[in-house]
């Protein structure tokens, strides 16, 4: 792939990512390590060639199957929320890899990212464009519902991009002592909410911040 496909044109050009990071810091991000990867990662080369035109919009695009790659600042706001309470970076999982933007956002920031996707089409495609963009410490998995990922566990943070109505007992069980885990909740109200597993005990803390919408978190695979 050209580095003038990654830089894009009009308005997918690094100008018009450049007015997004601007509106992020804006909106309250501040996390600069967080901004820079974002700024850097052509978000317009996950989305169809007929939506590339708005990736650089703060909002959620569908990207087929019921699913979407979600807003820019959501994004930017899980990851940093991610990155500010997690004691270690080196094994983290997603629940959710879709299109592969948050996965690739994500792997520039930590050591390894493990992912997990039901859909095999947008795994495949998560996959390849990985590839495309020299992001080799992503490891991917076709698996079905909110179970992570427990024989490559325990994880020392754990991000999920789709919203179950509770939170599941079998990811918690797969944080590290001192680990956190950063998801939307709920079914009708969405809140975003950070659960920081105690490294002396058993024991959550959890940390409810804004509201949101996400799809739902769903189980069984699709082919």
């Amino acid at each position: 792939m050209n580095s003038l496909k990654h830089e894009g044109l009009g308005m997918t050009s690094r100008r018009t990512r450049n007015r997004l990071i601007q509106r992020l810091r804006e909106e309250g991000i501040a996390n600069e390590a967080v901004l820079k990867v974002m700024a850097s990662t052509p978000r317009h080369l996950f989305l169809d060639e007929a939506l590339a035109i708005r990736a650089y919009e703060d909002t959620s695009l569908p990207i087929g199957y019921g699913q979407t790659i979600s807003q820019p600042f959501i994004v930017a706001r899980m990851t940093e929320l991610l990155l500010s309470r997690a004691k270690s970076r080196q094994r983290v999982l997603e629940i959710g890899t879709g299109c592969g933007y948050q996965a690739a956002i994500l792997a520039q920031l930590v050591e390894k990212v493990y992912s997990v996707e039901r859909i095999l089409p947008l795994l495949e495609q998560a996959r390849r464009r990985l590839r495309e963009l020299g992001i080799f410490n992503v490891e991917t998995q076709l698996s079905g519902g909110g179970f992570g990922w427990p024989e490559q566990g325990p994880f020392d943070a754990i991000l999920v991009t789709a919203a179950p109505p509770e939170i599941p007992e079998e990811l918690k069980q797969q944080l590290t002592p001192g680990g956190v885990m950063v998801l939307p909740v709920g079914s009708e109200q969405q809140f975003l909410t950070v659960v920081s597993r105690r490294a002396d005990s058993d024991q959550f803390d959890l940390e409810r911040s804004e509201a949101v919408r996400f799809v739902p978190l769903l189980g069984g695979v699709v082919k």
